[in-house]
């Protein structure tokens, strides 16, 4: 008997993200689709950039849960259009990143809302047109990028001015 597609979307939300294992694959956005082909399982996924160093990682992951929940049968597809944006991050997935020390995307500033943040910046008064990007341990937005790569590819490395403590913002695309 196949599983429900609930069910599968339930097994892919305990699979965790290879480079943060607090957020889920689905907590980050990347599955996009599961479906049933006959008796053929499909799951739909878009990496966060097409040069993603983890995808391999995360495609095996997902085979190797599904597999263990009895799915057999199970194709993976890549889907690279539309692109993956941060807007796709649920909003459990930003607390948990925020738990976790990692300062979320701030909202309005990827894809379409590249405008909104932008009229946040200069609304802001910051200098250069910078973002303000809050510290995740004391929410402070007294904060500085130190440089425009983190810990992954993904992620902006910064430092708070006020608890003087690093962190990586998951920069908005």
């Amino acid at each position: 008997m196949q599983p429900s597609i609930e069910t599968v979307w339930s097994w892919l939300g305990e699979v965790p993200d290879p480079e943060i294992p607090v957020i889920s694959l689905t907590d980050l956005g990347i599955i996009r689709n599961v479906a049933w082909e006959d008796d053929t399982l499909v799951i739909t996924v878009t990496p966060t950039y097409s040069g993603c160093p983890a995808t391999s990682v995360i495609n095996f992951e997902i085979e190797a849960a599904l597999r263990g929940h009895g799915v057999w049968n199970l194709r993976l597809e890549r889907q690279l259009s539309p692109a993956w944006t941060t807007d796709w991050i649920s909003r459990e997935g930003r607390e948990k990143l925020k738990a976790y020390g990692i300062a979320p995307p701030v909202d309005g500033t990827a894809a379409d809302g590249r405008a909104v943040g932008l009229a946040n910046r200069l609304a802001n008064g910051t200098p250069g047109g910078n973002l303000v990007i809050e510290c995740p341990r004391c929410a402070s937005a007294n904060t500085e990028r130190v440089s425009q790569f983190g810990s992954t590819p993904c992620k902006a490395s910064y430092r708070c001015k006020d608890c003087l403590e690093p962190f990586d913002y998951f920069k908005c695309i």
